[in-house]
């Protein structure tokens, strides 16, 4: 508030209608002829939603050139909205490009940030092009429109503020992203072994697979354990438990029907069945990270017509490496590491690039609402 004070002493601040600032273009002369994308080619494919780049393609006409001349990407009917500074070709005529009609007078980035401070108003079943009937005629705040050159300079320090809380956020997640290759890269070198390296055996010869037990609603007492049933995440909470320790719960049936957990809590197990390796022999952490690795193949392992299912019997059999429990603990430490680092919200990277968004979203909402101040309409 110190810095909005200094910036802001002694001038007035006008909300104006945006299309005053703000113009738009059709997509139509850069629309993608062809759905044929390939990570090879350069040209990335946008849609104003949160998928963005669909893909890449190879083809070299129409495209627009944001790299010399930035744009917003704007979705017309659901008001989502990205900055574009790098080249691209569009999928859908939906979407608007906005771009500042008079950059002495508005910069596009700041009426970027701004246009991300408005709440979203849209309604249920509204199928309005919203640019035309809602956004343009928005008011947006401008700091003494009077004076061009104090505006410009106003408008380039709030900009400079939260582009460095953007860019901040943008290295955390390119960090993210190399980390959670290098964790990848890691588990797969770290839990392959020879078979003649390593003794392999029946998970059933070495540890217990349990059955849950069926659960209704008309059951359910509401406590303090939760429910897990053909999920990662509890389905409800139960006033008993039965299961406790450390063990690894796979679930049974439905659409993610060998969808593999690791619990260390009392709970309630229904419609899925509990891994509980002799810990003398099997380290559970690790057994859970082999199974994890293997779990695209172990949702093929699904059998049965209408709902698909797995079965604790055919674990009885599944084989898993063995070595020395020293070896698998070194293992879990490793990935125990990576594994907080990429995807822990209460420790990680996930958690840091989540306070950074909060506190841009902060610093704009404060810098851009500019209350306190001499505002006039």
């Amino acid at each position: 508030m110190n810095f909005l004070d200094k910036l802001l002493r002694g001038i007035e601040v006008k909300w104006l209608p945006l299309d005053r600032f703000a113009d738009y273009e059709q997509p139509t002369k850069y629309l993608v002829l062809s759905n044929n994308y390939n990570d090879n080619f350069k040209t990335p494919v946008l849609t104003a939603g949160k998928t963005f780049i669909l893909g890449y393609t190879d083809e070299a006409e129409g495209i627009y050139k944001a790299s010399e001349n930035p744009v917003i990407i704007f979705d017309d009917f659901t008001t989502a909205n990205k900055w574009v500074d790098f080249d691209f070709k569009a999928k859908s005529s939906a979407m608007k490009m906005i771009t500042s009609k008079d950059e002495s007078k508005a910069l596009l980035k700041y009426i970027y940030y701004w246009m991300n401070t408005l709440p979203s108003d849209l309604i249920d079943g509204d199928h309005k092009r919203q640019w035309i009937s809602n956004y343009s005629k928005k008011l947006i705040p401008i700091p003494c429109p009077e004076n061009p050159k104090k505006s410009l300079e106003i408008q380039q320090k709030i900009v400079a503020i939260l582009d460095t809380f953007t860019e901040l956020t943008a290295e955390l997640t390119a960090e993210l992203t190399a980390r959670k290759q290098q964790y990848s890269y890691y588990r797969e070198q770290l839990l392959s072994f020879d078979n003649n390296d390593v003794q392999w055996r029946d998970l059933g010869e070495i540890g217990e697979i349990k059955r849950g037990v069926a659960f209704t609603k008309k059951q359910a007492v509401f406590g303090e354990f939760p429910v897990v049933a053909n999920a990662s995440e509890p389905i409800s909470l139960h006033n008993q438990f039965n299961r406790d320790g450390e063990f690894i719960v796979v679930a049974r049936s439905g659409a993610n029907a060998g969808l593999i957990s690791y619990w260390s809590e009392k709970l309630f197990l229904t419609d899925a069945f509990s891994i509980h390796p002799d810990d003398s022999v099997l380290n559970t952490k690790f057994a859970f990270y082999f199974l994890k690795k293997h779990q695209r193949e172990i949702h093929l392992m699904k059998k049965g017509v209408g709902v698909p299912h797995v079965r604790a019997s055919d674990f009885e059999v599944y084989k898993i490496p063995v070595p020395p429990i020293k070896e698998q603990e070194r293992i879990v430490s490793i990935l125990d590491k990576f594994d907080t680092l990429t995807t822990s919200i209460s420790e990680g990277l996930p958690k840091e690039i989540e306070l950074r968004k909060k506190q841009y979203e902060y610093y704009r909402d404060l810098l851009l609402t500019f209350p306190n101040y001499n505002i006039e309409a």
